[in-house]
């Protein structure tokens, strides 16, 4: 389930359990951001999810495989389609994204 995290280079110090459509928490539904300094990376395991970034406003359709990158202090929120399990990590640099 790691394969969109790199080797070699910057870790997540910390990860969200694995959710799924029916547990996604209602706080990454709405409108939240990220913290001051920290970098969100938004991993799709199975099935899809709709990133929406509010500045600069942009829409992206996160796949496995296509992880998405959240900015530290960028407001966001996502939206499952359909049937799909997610995780975040978070990193204290900007992480880097191996295909």
């Amino acid at each position: 389930m790691s394969g969109a995290r790199t080797q070699g280079g910057p870790q997540p110090y910390r990860s969200t359990p694995i959710f799924d459509e029916a547990t996604l928490p209602s706080a990454l539904r709405e409108r939240h951001d990220t913290k001051p300094g920290v970098w969100g990376l938004i991993r799709v395991l199975e099935g899809g999810l709709k990133l929406t970034i509010l500045d600069p406003p942009s829409e992206t359709i996160l796949e496995p495989g296509h992880p998405g990158v959240v900015l530290p202090g960028q407001a966001h929120f996502v939206t499952p389609l359909g049937t799909m399990k997610m995780q975040v990590d978070f990193y204290k640099e900007a992480p880097l994204i191996g295909r």
